[in-house]
C-alpha cells in the first residue's frame, strides 16, 4: 500500500512515495523490542505508583455578593462598582492571592503538619554520605535556612490549592489537596473564611481613613466656595450686571440686522453704479442703444411708451399702403410717431436720471450704515469679554459648590456606615470530610504510561529505520545506488562458519545459497552473451563484506560449465588459500610477478569443483609495485589463453588502491556489498573510484542479506529450491 503526495516547485513536481506497508513491516520486526520497552515502562509506572500516597481533594463553594447590604450608598468611597464584570474577576484574584494562603497557612499551624514537615532530598543525601563536602550557607546560616524551609512550606501549600470561578454565576469553588482529607476539609472551609474576614477588614479601614481624609477636606471646599461666590457678586457689581445672557442677545440681534442691511446696501450701490458705467460708455445720446439696457427695457413706464411706438409704427405703414406722404391723415400719423418717440427719448433720460439719484442716495446709505455696524461691533465685543468674565466666575462658583455638596455627603455616609460590618460574600456549601482519594488516578496513569511507552517505542523504531542508510535488499541498490544488481548471496545460520559459506555452492543444505549463486552466474552469462567477460574483478569497500567467499562460490558456478581460473590478488591480506585448505608456503601471485616461480608451478587444482587457484603467495613489501609494472597484465594476456573465466580477488576499494589498478584490465568489476551493514556513501564512494579508474562496473552482488528481513518488505525473496524439491 502506497501513499503518493506531489509538491509543484515552478516547473519541477517532486513526488514523495509513504509506502506505508513497510512502514508496519518496521513496527513488525520490533515488535518484541516495543513489547519490552512497553513492559518495562509499566513495571515502573506501577512500582512508582504503588509508592505514591493517596491525595484527598475537599472543596467549598463561595458566593460572591453583587449588591451588599449597606446604610445608604458609598461605592465611590470604596472605589469599586459591583455591577461591573471586572469587579469578580478582581475577587477572584483576591482569593487566590498568595496573603489569604498565608492567613490560613498561619491559622491552621500548616508548618507543623507531618505532610509538610522538610524532606531529605538527593542533595542532603549526598551530602550525608558525603560529608567532607563543603556546606552551604543556608546550612551554616540558621535564620537563612529557617526562612528558606518556611517559604518552600508555603510554596508547596499554594500549590495545592485551587481557585475556580463556576461560570456564568456569582459562584466560586475552593479546593485544597492534601494527603490528610482532615486538612483537606480544614484549608478549603478556612480559605473562605480568610477572605470574608480580609475584605471586611479592608472596607473598614478603608471607610475611616475616608472619614478623616473627608472632614479635613469640606472645611477646605467650603472656605474656597465662600471666596468664590464674593468674587462673582464683586464682579456683578462693578460692571452693573443683572443678566448677561439678555444683553448679549440684544447686542448680537442688532448686529446681525446692521449686517444684513449692510449686504443689501452694498448690492444696491453695485447695481446702480453698474448700469451707470455702460451708460457712460454707451452715450446719453445714443438712444438706441441705451434703450437696450436690461434695467431700462425692464421698465414699466419704457414699456408702456414702447408700445404706444409700436402701435404709431403700425398706424403709419398702414396709411403708407393707402394715403400719400402728403395725405392728412398720413402726416397726423407721422406727427403722432414723433411725438411718442420724443416721449420714449424723455422717459429713458429720466429713468437715467432717476438711477443716479438712486446711486448716490445708496452709497449715503451705505456709507451710515458701515458706521452704525461698526460701533454695533465694538460695543459687542466690549460685552463678550464682559460675559466670558463672568462665565468664568461663575463656573468657578459652581464647580466649588458640587465639590462642596459631594464631600459633605460622602462624610455623612461614612460616619454613619462606618460601624456597619456587611459581608461581602458567603458559603453555599461548606467543605465536606472526603473519603476517596482524588489521586493518582493509578488506573488511568499506567494505561497512559504503557500507551506513550508504546508510541515512544514505535516512534524510535522508525526513526532507527530511518537514519539506516545501509543496502538492505536488492531494490536499494537501484534506489540508492543507482547500479545494476546483479543478484544477492543469503544470510547463513548461527552456526555457519567461514569454511562452510567458502563451500556453500556444494552444500546440499544451503539450497539457496547454491540457487542464489546460480542466478548470479545465469545473469552474467546472459549479459555478455555478445561481448564475453573474459576477466571478472570481484572486489568489496571494505574487509569483511565477504568478497573471498562470493569470488570462490561464483568460481564453482561457472567451473561447472567453464574452464575457470581464481586469482587472489589480494597480496596485503591473503585469505583465499586458507580457505582452500592450502599451506602458507603455498607459492602464487606474488611469486609469479617477482619472477621466482612459474604460473604452472603456483596454480592449484581443486579436486571437488576442477577449478584452477592461484593464491597470493608471499606476502610481498611492495604489491602495489608488482601489480602496476606490466607484469600482471602480461600474466592474463597468457591465461586468457587456457580458461574461459578468471576470477580476480582484489583488496577493498577504501583501503588500498590495488583493486582500482586491475579494473581497467578486467572486462568486468564486481561490487561486493554487506546487506545491512555497509553505508550508501561509502559504496556510492567506492563506484565513483571505480568509474574514475575507468574500470566496466558491472553491478552489485548483495552478500549475506536476511532473507527473511527483506521478505516482508518485498515479498519472498530467495525462497529458493531446486525444482520439484520445495516443500508441499
Amino acid at each position: 500500500m502506497h501513499v503518493e503526495t506531489a509538491r509543484a516547485d515552478g516547473a519541477d513536481q517532486a513526488v514523495q512515495v509513504i509506502d506505508l506497508k513497510k512502514t508496519f513491516n518496521v513496527i513488525y520486526r520490533a515488535k518484541w523490542r516495543i513489547m519490552a520497552f512497553t513492559l518495562l515502562c509499566g513495571v515502573l509506572a506501577t512500582f512508582v505508583l504503588l509508592n505514591m500516597a493517596p491525595v484527598y481533594r475537599a472543596t467549598s463553594t463561595l458566593l460572591l455578593e453583587a449588591t451588599q447590604a449597606r446604610a445608604i450608598k458609598i461605592e465611590e468611597v470604596y472605589g469599586f462598582n459591583s455591577s461591573q464584570q471586572e469587579y469578580y474577576l478582581t475577587q477572584f484574584e483576591v482569593l487566590k492571592s498568595r496573603s489569604i494562603a498565608e492567613q490560613v497557612f498561619i491559622t491552621l499551624d500548616v508548618a507543623n503538619h507531618a505532610e509538610y514537615q522538610p524532606k531529605a532530598g538527593l542533595k542532603q543525601q549526598l551530602m550525608a554520605l558525603v560529608p567532607f563536602l563543603p556546606q552551604s550557607d543556608a546550612d551554616e546560616d540558621p535564620e537563612y535556612a529557617a526562612f528558606l524551609l518556611r517559604k518552600g512550606q508555603l510554596d508547596a501549600f499554594v500549590k495545592n490549592i485551587d481557585i475556580v470561578p463556576v461560570r456564568r454565576t456569582q459562584l466560586v469553588k475552593l479546593s485544597f489537596s492534601s494527603e490528610d482529607p482532615k486538612l483537606a476539609q480544614a484549608v478549603a472551609n478556612a480559605l473562605g473564611d480568610a477572605y470574608i474576614n480580609s475584605q471586611l477588614d479592608a472596607r473598614l479601614g478603608i471607610t475611616q481613613k475616608a472619614n478623616s481624609w473627608l472632614g479635613g477636606r469640606v472645611a477646605e471646599l467650603r472656605e474656597r466656595l465662600e471666596q468664590s461666590e464674593l468674587k462673582l457678586e464683586l464682579f456683578r457689581a462693578e460692571h452693573n450686571l443683572v443678566d448677561v445672557a439678555g444683553v448679549t442677545s440684544l447686542d448680537q440681534q442688532e448686529l446681525e440686522r446692521l449686517n444684513e442691511q449692510l449686504s443689501v446696501a452694498r448690492a444696491r450701490k453695485a447695481e446702480t453704479e453698474g448700469f451707470l458705467t455702460l451708460v457712460q460708455r454707451f452715450g446719453r445720446d445714443d438712444i438706441r442703444r441705451l434703450e437696450s439696457l436690461p434695467e431700462i427695457t425692464s421698465h414699466i413706464s419704457v414699456q408702456n411708451v414702447k408700445r404706444e411706438v409700436l402701435l404709431a409704427e403700425r398706424k403709419v405703414s398702414e396709411f403708407g399702403k393707402v394715403y400719400g406722404p402728403k395725405h392728412p391723415k398720413m402726416i397726423s400719423a407721422q406727427a403722432e410717431l414723433s411725438s411718442v418717440q420724443q416721449s420714449l427719448t424723455q422717459q429713458i433720460l429720466r429713468l437715467i436720471d432717476g438711477v443716479e439719484k438712486e446711486a448716490q442716495a445708496a452709497a449715503e446709505r451705505l456709507a451710515a450704515l458701515e458706521v452704525r455696524f461698526e460701533q454695533a461691533r465694538s460695543r459687542f465685543s466690549g460685552m463678550g469679554a464682559v460675559e466670558s468674565d463672568y462665565r468664568r466666575i461663575k463656573r468657578e462658583v459652581e464647580t466649588n459648590r458640587l465639590l462642596f455638596d459631594n464631600f459633605m455627603a460622602r462624610q455623612k455616609e461614612t460616619e454613619v456606615t462606618g460601624d456597619f460590618d456587611a459581608p461581602i460574600a458567603r458559603f453555599t456549601d461548606l467543605a465536606e470530610l472526603p473519603t476517596e482519594a482524588e489521586k493518582p488516578k493509578k488506573k488511568l496513569i499506567l494505561l497512559l504510561v504503557l500507551i506513550a511507552a508504546g508510541g515512544l517505542a514505535t516512534v524510535m523504531a522508525l526513526v532507527f529505520d530511518a537514519l539506516n542508510d545501509t543496502v538492505k535488499h536488492l531494490t536499494d541498490v537501484e534506489k540508492m545506488l543507482n547500479q545494476r544488481a546483479l543478484g544477492f548471496l543469503p544470510k547463513g545460520g548461527k552456526k555457519t562458519g567461514e569454511t562452510d559459506r567458502a563451500r556453500a555452492f556444494f552444500d546440499r543444505g544451503q539450497r539457496q545459497h547454491i540457487e542464489a549463486v546460480s542466478n548470479i552466474r545465469t545473469g552474467l552469462s546472459l549479459l555478455s552473451i555478445d561481448k564475453p567477460l573474459k576477466v571478472i574483478e570481484i572486489t568489496s569497500s571494505y574487509p569483511g563484506e565477504g568478497k573471498t567467499s562470493t569470488s570462490l562460490n561464483l568460481a564453482f558456478a561457472f567451473g561447472a560449465l567453464e574452464r575457470v581460473l581464481l586469482i587472489d590478488a589480494d597480496m596485503r591480506k591473503p585469505t583465499l588459500g586458507t580457505k582452500m585448505g592450502l599451506p602458507g608456503y603455498q607459492p602464487g601471485l606474488a611469486n609469479v610477478l617477482s619472477g621466482t616461480e612459474t604460473v604452472a608451478d603456483c596454480i592449484v587444482k581443486d579436486e571437488q569443483s576442477g577449478v584452477d587457484i592461484l593464491t597470493a603467495g608471499a606476502v610481498p613489501l611492495n604489491p602495489l609495485e608488482l601489480l602496476a609494472g606490466g607484469a600482471f597484465e602480461r600474466l592474463l594476456e597468457q591465461l586468457k589463453a587456457d580458461y574461459d573465466k578468471i576470477i580476480v580477488d582484489t583488496p577493498p576499494v577504501q583501503m588500498v588502491s590495488d583493486g582500482l589498478l586491475l579494473a581497467p584490465m578486467s572486462d568486468a568489476v564486481l561490487l561486493i556489498v554487506k546487506a545491512d551493514h555497509t553505508r550508501s556513501p561509502a559504496v556510492k564512494n567506492s563506484i565513483a573510484k571505480i568509474n574514475q579508474a575507468h574500470g566496466n562496473l558491472y553491478g552489485v552482488i548483495l552478500n549475506q542479506m536476511d532473507t527473511e528481513k527483506a521478505a516482508s518488505y518485498y515479498g519472498s525473496y530467495g525462497q529458493y529450491g531446486y525444482y520439484g524439491t520445495e516443500q508441499s
